[in-house]
């Protein structure tokens, strides 16, 4: 769960560069300050903020903003040091510091700009294409594909509204005579991310492959698809395209309940059919699943191909003898090998990506077996436990699929070459996860158990294969529901919300709900491994015990942001998740009057990245004061004060009226005055009500000011008191500080000591505890040690002695040598003892000579200096194996 830091940014305050991207313009105010008495706001996803890294375009009315928020925050933070060093350095009269501060303002254009669009209507989305070149404007009823310019257009010199090359979508087909447009999708395995998929209210599937080198493209899609007409279908060559004709008006059953609320598309990165399947959700609960759609020219990610055809000659081969199985199952799979079989006969078109960096792109044509269009699966019948009720609480706003992991390991195993996978499509479930949001602001979690898979419809000539099909659409695929989740009060629930998900940065798990009252984060991330270990049967505990960790794991939710006024008319634009070096983990949304900016605690990973490659990032954040304060939202005045009023106006147009001749003359009892009268009544009192409901607001905020603030004090009384407590100012003795902060160091000093004894204590125990056994090396070493031991020093006791090689061991020869010196000393002592007694004619007769003994004695004695350097080289060698072991 993510940690609120600060819930403002100074540099997208106001009177800062970066509060002009959300800014509202004068023309925006007035059409919106008259808009209540006129008609009402029109319900429908608000998702106006897009991101390019970190420049982020903001559609406010009808233009679009476009800045580099790093670029922006660099900027402000170096008018602010520059103000305060010349604050510090001078003192200016108060009229210009005045005008230095104006001189600024006006120099804060660079690092955003504006881009013009030729929208007839208030910009509801954008939505940013896979290689972010271009950028989907949609109002409720036209889409609009702008090329977006480069990024060196926000530094230079030239602040004028920019008006990039803007392509309308189905001029003839999105239009305000046609039904609205709910989703516009950028299909994930588009070429160079050109394919864009649009859904509109009345179940209509559009595909559009895009070129900027032919305008043509854009003028009708390549395939279109009425999911209606899909639905009741009954072989492939039924004409399913949408009709060109005028959208009835009529009521009808299927109007009402395929009335399309959102669609949406996993990831490129998921497994299986994820990546070309799109799921559609409708207003009033339904759930329809179309795959595979794929425009005519299609580039897969390297690993989807193999691993569908591995998982359908597996399938085919398992099922094909296989009497148990139905018909169904093997025609299925039948139609599956047909279709993989085409693509696998192909040679792809190797072309180059736009991306810098990236790697070529392997490009696929369409198969046209089975067909082009794919059968319409649904809708799925939603298994709910007690706990989360049969039915949804009200209307399908939103829809958000996660797709399974991927599989890798058992198709790269033996593979000498390593793909480069993303990490966060490899981990988590190997289950299709779809989250629903309703207009009450709960999320419903449903698993996909049994794995959407491609369908078609039969051909017409099989009738068997027809019949076959159409017997088992009684059996409707399922999703089970896991989990319900509110992210609304009752008393915020309101008809005319519509909430909308949006996708964070740190996991494909974790999401944000945006709806009118505030935005809430939701992560799946604590059951999400848990049940991915019961899948695959990792576990050793009982089969009871993991179920009630399983079922009591919920998912985290949070309210990172409150709205002050919970007002439906005030929407909350989807939130962008930016995770950025120079940003931090930052969340940004807006109101249509200003931004909201939170900044998140970034994970700890992320700060010790950061600590072990900068060393001068580690001493700033060693000098960083500490956060010992409670983040609390950045209070802003209600907008009631800042708005004029619409009463001049009002007498504005009834002098250019026909009843403009009243205007000047004296007041008269008339039902002309009367209705005049009304007119103006009914707008001051409107006016005079939000202005006292803001003056109310303002008079509880300052109420609430005053027990923030004393809590606020009593905060810094107990930090006041824990300092004192440790320089020792609330000690009744006289001890000098020093001698306490030495008796303090001293203690800690043994403390440590301490510490220190006993882990060494506990590390020589488990030293022993944790002995291995030897390795044969180690073993043989052992035995050489040994035999050199007792060739130097003789066998053990009680040991036996062998007899080879005898003559060759040092202690024997030792042992003789020094027998030999023994008797030779014996014999010399006899013979001295002999010369002594015996007669001088004998002595001299028996008398050696004396280089003789001088050469037998220098023999013997460098025989035993020898034999002695020998022992003891032999011995300190002993002694240095038996201390490395």
């Amino acid at each position: 769960m993510p940690k609120v830091k600060t819930y403002s940014a100074a540099w997208l305050s106001k009177n800062a560069p970066g509060n002009q991207l959300f800014e509202p313009s004068a023309e925006f105010l007035r059409s919106r300050a008259l808009s209540p008495a006129k008609k009402k706001q029109v319900p429908g996803p608000r998702r106006t903020i897009a991101r390019r890294g970190t420049e982020v375009f903001v559609a406010v009315g009808r233009e679009i903003r476009w800045g580099d928020l790093v670029y922006l925050k660099e900027e402000w933070t170096d008018k602010q040091s520059r103000r305060r060093s010349s604050v510090g350095v001078r003192v200016k009269r108060e009229d210009d510091t005045l005008q230095s501060i104006d001189t600024d303002a006006t120099d804060m254009g660079a690092g955003w700009r504006i881009i013009k669009t030729p929208v007839a209507d208030d910009i509801r989305q954008l939505i940013i294409s896979p290689n972010t070149n271009l950028l989907a404007i949609l109002t409720t009823h036209t889409v609009h594909i702008c090329a977006l310019p480069d990024s060196s257009h926000l530094t230079s010199d030239d602040i004028s509204p920019l008006k990039p090359k803007t392509y309308t979508l189905g001029p003839t087909t999105h239009v305000t005579s046609r039904s609205a447009i709910v989703s516009a999708l950028w299909h994930p395995l588009g070429v160079n991310g050109s394919c864009i998929v649009t859904v509109t209210a009345d179940a209509t599937v559009r595909v559009w492959e895009l070129s900027t080198q032919d305008r043509w493209s854009f003028d009708s899609p390549t395939t279109s698809i009425d999911l209606k007409k899909l639905a009741d279908g009954t072989n492939v060559d039924q004409d399913f395209s949408a009709s060109v004709s005028a959208t009835s008006k009529a009521f009808s059953p299927d109007e009402f309940e395929m009335e399309v609320a959102a669609a949406s598309f996993a990831t490129k990165g998921s497994g299986g059919w994820n990546p070309m399947t799109l799921w559609v959700a409708m207003r009033e609960g339904d759930v329809y699943a179309l795959s595979p759609l794929l425009p005519q020219r299609w580039a897969p990610p390297p690993t989807l191909i193999p691993s569908l055809s591995v998982s359908i000659v597996t399938t085919v081969g398992a099922i094909e003898d296989d009497p148990s199985v139905d018909d169904k199952e093997k025609l299925l799979a039948q139609q599956q090998l047909q279709w993989i079989g085409e693509i696998d006969s192909q040679e792809p078109q190797i072309i180059d990506s736009v991306i810098p960096g990236e790697p070529a792109l392997e490009v696929y044509t369409r198969p046209s077996r089975p067909g082009a269009i794919p059968r319409l699966q649904g809708p799925f019948d939603l298994l709910s436990s007690p706990e989360t009720g049969d039915d949804l609480d009200s209307s399908i706003t939103d829809i958000l699929v996660i797709g399974k992991k991927t599989e890798t390991e058992d198709l790269m195993l033996g593979e000498e070459d390593e793909l480069d996978f993303d990490n966060g499509d490899q981990e988590g479930l190997s289950l299709t996860i779809i989250c629903l949001l309703s207009t009450s602001g709960q999320v419903r979690v449903y698993l996909d158990t049994d794995g959407v898979q491609a369908q078609w419809l039969p051909p017409k000539s099989k009738s068997r294969l027809s019949r076959v099909l159409n017997a088992a659409d009684a059996e409707a695929p399922t999703l089970l529901a896991f989990q319900a989740i509110d992210t609304m009060t009752p008393v915020e629930v309101n008809e005319g919300s519509w909430p909308v998900f949006s996708t964070d940065v740190v996991s494909r798990y974790n999401f944000f709900v945006t709806h009118h009252a505030a935005i809430t984060f939701i992560s799946l991330a604590p059951w999400i491994f848990r049940l991915e270990s019961e899948l695959r049967g990792d576990h050793e505990a009982g089969t009871d015990f993991r179920i009630g960790l399983l079922v009591n794991s919920q998912s985290t939710r949070d309210r990172v942001y409150a709205q002050q006024a919970a007002d439906v008319g005030i929407p909350l634009a989807a939130c962008v998740a930016i995770r950025d070096p120079d940003l931090g983990y930052f969340l940004l949304s807006a109101t249509p009057y200003e931004p909201i900016a939170l900044t998140f605690e970034t994970p700890d990973d992320e700060q010790v990245t950061i600590r072990q490659e900068s060393p001068v990032r580690e001493r700033e954040m060693s000098m960083a004061p500490l956060d010992f304060y409670e983040p609390r939202p950045v209070y802003n005045p209600p907008h009631t004060f800042s708005e004029s009023s619409i009463l001049p106006e009002l007498l504005e147009r009834l002098r250019t009226s026909r009843h403009k001749t009243i205007v000047n003359q004296e007041v008269k009892l008339s039902p002309l005055t009367l209705s005049i009268f009304t007119d103006a009544h009914k707008v001051l009192s409107d006016e005079t009500y939000r202005l006292g409901v803001a003056a109310a607001e303002v008079f509880r905020r300052c109420e609430l000011l005053q027990a923030e603030l004393r809590q606020q004090v009593r905060k810094a009384n107990e930090v006041k008191g824990k300092i004192d407590t440790i320089n020792g100012s609330h000690r009744e003795d006289n001890e000098p500080d020093n001698k306490m902060y030495e008796r303090r160091i001293y203690e800690a000093k043994e403390r440590q000591e301490r510490l220190t004894r006993r882990m060494e204590d506990l590390r020589k125990m488990v030293s022993k505890t944790t002995s291995r056994e030897l390795s044969a090396k180690e073993r043989a070493f052992v035995e050489e040690v040994k035999a050199m031991e007792a060739s130097v020093s003789g066998p053990a006791p009680g040991a036996e002695v062998g007899t080879r090689n005898q003559a060759k061991q040092l202690w024997r020869r030792l042992e003789e040598v020094k027998r030999l010196q023994a008797e030779l000393v014996a014999e010399g002592e006899a013979l001295k003892t002999a010369s002594g007694t015996s007669s001088p004619a004998s002595s001299v007769e028996l008398r050696i000579p004396q280089d003789i003994r001088r050469s037998k004695l220098q023999q013997v004695q460098g025989l035993l200096s020898r034999e002695s350097a020998l022992v003891e080289a032999v011995t300190s060698r002993l002694e240095r194996l038996q201390a490395s072991l």
